[in-house]
């Protein structure tokens, strides 16, 4: 491909979609900038009309992977149709799906350091994901006493961490267990509700 220096058409979003490529391959932090202009076509000086490094562009693709990640996990939750217990269960095949489909910017968004706070665009994208989750174990809790009721926060980051798990443990890289992630995650999710009483212990 011919370098297309400063003329390239949309050389902002180029460079981002090489980083998602480069980023499965050699891990968020295991290519150069040059190698991402490379494969966008460009020279590596146009790189710093848009970016002003490396980190600056694995944080745009954390950014762009955490509205995606929301917009998946919403569809997911469906305002807890049919019903709550359904819903949630969507949204936690929800989670592995997004991490196959995506995993350029999953591992800019989890693997690479970049925090949330790094910017307002990204904590306001990474919010509105989480704050799904935090919907969802609101829903759920309702249907607890509220003697025998954990925090919903708890809640929602002991099944973040549960799908966090099944997704690095399992879902990217073959491994010999003999269940898929998707029964890894929803026995785990069963066991955690059972221990909570929301749902029988025969189901």
């Amino acid at each position: 491909m011919s370098k297309q220096g400063y003329h390239h058409g949309n050389l902002r979003q180029a460079l981002i979609q090489a980083a998602l490529e480069l980023i499965p391959e050699q891990g968020p932090t295991g290519f150069t900038l040059s190698e991402a202009a490379k494969r966008a076509g460009v020279t590596p000086a146009a790189v710093y009309r848009h970016f002003e490094g490396r980190e600056d562009l694995i944080a745009e693709c954390a950014r762009q992977g955490y509205a995606i990640f929301a917009d998946v996990m919403a569809h997911a939750w469906a305002d807890g149709k049919p019903s709550a217990l359904a819903a949630f269960s969507a949204t936690g095949r929800a989670y592995l799906a997004f991490a196959r489909q995506f995993p350029g910017h999953y591992m800019a968004m989890f693997e690479s350091g970049i925090l949330p706070n790094r910017s307002p665009n990204i904590a306001e994208a990474a919010a509105r994901a989480q704050d799904i989750t935090y919907r969802a174990a609101s829903a759920l809790m309702a249907h607890i006493p509220s003697d025998r009721r954990p925090p919903v926060a708890m809640f929602a980051a002991h099944i973040r961490a549960l799908s966090h798990g099944v997704v690095e443990l399992y879902a990217r890289t073959p491994t010999s267990s003999p269940f898929s992630p998707e029964e890894l995650l929803e026995s785990g999710i069963g066991v955690y509700l059972r221990g909570l009483g929301l749902i029988a212990q025969d189901q």
